[in-house]
């Protein structure tokens, strides 16, 4: 320890007498004793300061005072200060005020420094102005947590002493869970909503503070769009807050994270980062007398466990290893027990918690199944047990009987469930489930004392109380529906005539619904043939026969909506063929021959809106148009109808090609309510200059064949009509040449539903190759090669040619 204190003196005066010498040395004793007193007041005061450091820091973090002492001693020695100095920044000395006027600080000049004094402790070496603002919000964040009496309040502390030191616009706090995931202790900044969202958080990977805990590291997270991509981050939106810190806070077993949240994307500087962490082991101690202890997890998780068994309905009991110092497993403590669960003495459920397996079961030691139990805890392998005979005394007398255990790990416990094997138990619950599982339930009748005995089912089946028993078999018609009571009648009075078994169907009327049940009996006779006993069940059919109704009601459905289906197909298909007539031979326009070819869809019921239009326009230039209308049916049908002859009329009055697309656009989007969309290419020639003009509206490009080769035009700009209120097109120019072929076509022509869009395009180039120019159906070796097997798509296409004549 390092004491700092100053010692004053005075010299001598020179004496020229006796006289002289003796006040001299009067007045070096006279210094001596009060620069020991000096020295004396200093240690007092550096000892008061030194303990009252050691009580701060016992009262925040728990410790004893010997690790509160080491701790100022390390602190001193990291940052280059003297003890006294580290133990006023602890204290707060460097905030004004902090300490009370009765606590004089020694200045060294034999004068009490007032608290509000600056020159009362001097700066720490190496100590700046940062410095000093950091430990001024240490001592504030100090004072103020003596007062926090909870984990909220604890949070709403840091963000008011931490908000403008380091932005804090959020704090989080949270610690582990029982479970490994995380609990929400406290919150400041953000709303409840929020807060509430993410009170419980399930052990998922990718959350800091998770980390945080499982590692004892902080992380710092400054760069959101990278850490949005490793990290689930907390907020509504996330990206709310910019930069983050989670610091651990440890508190010798248990860990808890501090979350820091800033809006500001600014980084961590390191003296941030420093004081972040101090401040979050200033918390370890305060935050440590809000968690919980290990001992009431583990109770908290025992109440849970015991509740779960005292639910479970059959026998179970929860088995803890008791083991001797070697580690071998001498005995088991039942730490729950299910309500079903008996001992040897007739000790049941809560009674045998606490006790343990040897002075409840004390004989199946040395038996397969205590080997079975240690097997489980080493492997985590359940086990199944064979049926064993266990001899019990029950009351006074030695009774023994079939068990079948099986054994399931839990953590360090065992869950043991078990099966009593009587005979009679047994036939009775096998019984009893079949019951359940075919919903039917046995009766009898005795017809010669009148008494009847019914299996609980069979009340459930005719939705009976028990409490009122059993119903005589005579009285059963009268509570059928009326229309099966004639037929049910006829079917007992058979019986009681001593008639053959009968299997009758009724209806039962019921507060949830008519019930469909069934009654199968038979009649037992005397030598006689007299009945005296009818017995048989009684089946509740209520499911299958709502499942027999439904599926007749789905046949009649589909058959209806079949026909419908099939009319509107008739009807579609006879509108396509009046609106959309195909030419029987090829054509002459423009100087051009004219190939076309449509094939309609043969998948489904419904007719497509491919179409084409090719024709002569008053000067002599030749209008080529091929579309497709997306869907199929009546609409698609009348879509392309106004399309196809509107597109025509505007070319024919003058409009350019791509004002008409723009036009038929406008007309998609306002007059139908079905968001109708389509593709379709325009494209003009002239034959005096051999000049092609064309644009599309998301439509594939023509085709061109030349000199032995194919490839498809570039397209111009343009979107398919009826996706945007302002779409742009724009036109394509092209000059053919004598022998040049180009093919118009839709997409049902190469598309496939396994093959990718371009590849069909390939396909298409190559088989066009083949192409022949002059003989009637020109185009079928095309479609032959293009199209196999079922066509789910109607196809188009329109083939021109120029000839080598018009050279």
């Amino acid at each position: 320890m390092c004491h700092a204190h100053r010692v004053t003196s005075e010299s001598a005066l020179p004496s020229e007498s006796n006289a002289a010498c003796d006040v001299a040395a009067l007045a070096t004793v006279v210094a001596t004793q009060r620069a020991e007193l000096e020295r004396l007041r200093n240690a007092a005061a550096m000892a008061a300061v030194l303990e009252r450091a050691k009580g701060a820091m016992m009262a925040l973090t728990g410790c004893s005072a010997d690790a509160a002492h080491e701790d100022l001693v390390r602190r001193a020695e990291d940052s280059g200060r003297t003890l006294v100095e580290q133990c006023w920044i602890t204290l707060g000395e460097l905030v004004p005020g902090v300490l009370p006027e009765q606590d004089p600080v020694p200045t060294g000049h034999g004068e009490p420094a007032r608290p509000g004094s600056t020159s009362a402790v001097p700066t720490p070496r190496g100590e700046g102005p940062a410095d000093r603002h950091d430990a001024r919000v240490l001592a504030r964040i100090a004072q103020a947590l003596v007062h926090v009496r909870d984990p909220r309040e604890l949070a709403h502390c840091l963000r008011e002493h931490l908000a403008a030191s380091v932005r804090a616009d959020a704090v989080l706090i949270f610690a582990s869970g029982p479970a490994g995931g995380l609990e929400l202790l406290g919150h400041a900044g953000v709303t409840e909503t929020l807060a509430t969202q993410w009170r419980h958080v399930p052990p998922l990977s990718g959350v800091a503070a998770l980390e945080t805990i499982r590692t004892r590291r902080p992380c710092w997270l400054t760069d959101f769009e990278r850490d949005s991509e490793r990290y689930v981050l907390i907020g509504t939106p996330p990206d709310r807050w910019l930069t983050r810190a989670w610091l651990p806070v440890v508190s010798g077993d248990a860990v808890a994270a501090l979350g820091i949240l800033r809006t500001t994307g600014d980084p961590f500087p390191s003296a941030t980062r420093e004081l972040l962490l101090e401040v979050a082991r200033m918390c370890a101690g305060r935050l440590h007398s809000f968690l919980p202890s290990p001992v009431q997890v583990a109770d908290r998780m025992a109440e849970v466990v015991r509740s779960v068994f005292e639910a479970l309905p059959g026998p179970a009991i929860l088995l803890t290893p008791l083991r001797s110092d070697s580690g071998r497993i001498e005995d088991y403590r039942i730490d729950a027990a299910a309500p079903y669960a008996v001992d040897v003495a007739g000790r049941r459920g809560q009674a045998l918690v606490g006790l343990r397996i040897l002075e409840c079961y004390p004989t199946v030691v040395g038996e397969s199944l205590w080997e079975g139990y240690r097997h489980t805890l080493t492997t985590g392998e359940p086990y199944e047990g064979e049926p064993f005979e266990y001899q019990e005394v029950v009351a006074g007398v030695p009774e023994t009987t079939t068990y079948s255990v099986r054994a399931a790990k839990l953590g360090d416990a065992l869950v043991v469930t078990w099966v009593r094997h009587d005979r009679a138990d047994r036939q009775e619950r096998r019984t009893a489930d079949a019951q359940r599982l075919g919903n039917l339930g046995w009766a009898d009748w005795n017809l010669v004392t009148g008494e009847a005995n019914w299996s609980p089912q069979a009340f459930a089946v005719l939705a009976r109380d028990a409490r009122r028993g059993p119903l005589p078999l005579h009285e059963l018609p009268a509570r059928v529906v009326p229309e099966d009571r004639p037929a049910l009648s006829r079917a007992i009075e058979g019986l009681l005539d001593g008639g053959p078994p009968v299997d009758t169907p009724f209806r039962l009327g019921t507060s949830a619904g008519t019930r469909h049940l069934r009654l199968v009996a038979e009649a037992v006779n005397d030598a006689d043939g007299r009945p005296l006993e009818v017995h048989g069940f009684l089946q509740d059919l209520t499911a299958q026969r709502s499942a027999e109704l439904a599926l007749v009601e789905s046949e009649r459905a589909v058959v209806t909506q079949h026909g419908a289906l099939l009319a509107e197909r008739t009807l579609a298909d006879r509108l396509q063929h009046a609106l959309l007539p195909l030419p029987r031979r090829a054509q002459q326009l423009a100087g051009l021959r004219v190939d076309v070819a449509y094939l309609p869809a043969q998948s489904g019921i419904h007719v497509g809106g491919d179409w084409f239009s090719a024709i002569e326009l008053p000067d002599g230039s030749a209008l080529f148009v091929v579309g497709d209308v997306a869907g199929h049916g009546i609409d698609a049908v009348a879509t392309m109808a106004q399309l196809r002859f509107t597109a025509k009329g505007m070319v024919i009055t003058g409009s350019s090609l791509t004002g008409a697309l723009i036009r038929l656009n406008a007309l998609l989007l306002h007059t139908h309510d079905t968001n109708a969309t389509a593709t379709m290419v325009l494209a003009r020639y002239e034959p005096e200059r051999r000049r092609l003009v064309w644009a599309q509206a998301g439509h594939p490009p023509p085709l061109l064949l030349r000199d032995g080769s194919a490839r498809y035009l570039q397209r111009p700009k343009g979107i398919l009509l009826g996706a945007k209120t302002a779409p742009s097109y724009a036109e394509a120019e092209f000059h053919l040449e004598p022998g040049d072929r180009l093919l118009f076509y839709t997409d049902g022509l190469f598309e496939r539903p396994a093959e990718g869009f371009d590849k069909g395009l390939d396909r298409l180039a190559e088989a066009a190759l083949h192409l022949g120019t002059e003989e009637p159906g020109a185009l079928n070796p095309l479609l032959s090669a293009m199209l196999e097997g079922e066509r789910r798509d109607d196809v188009c296409v329109v083939a021109v040619h120029l000839p080598p004549e018009q050279a």
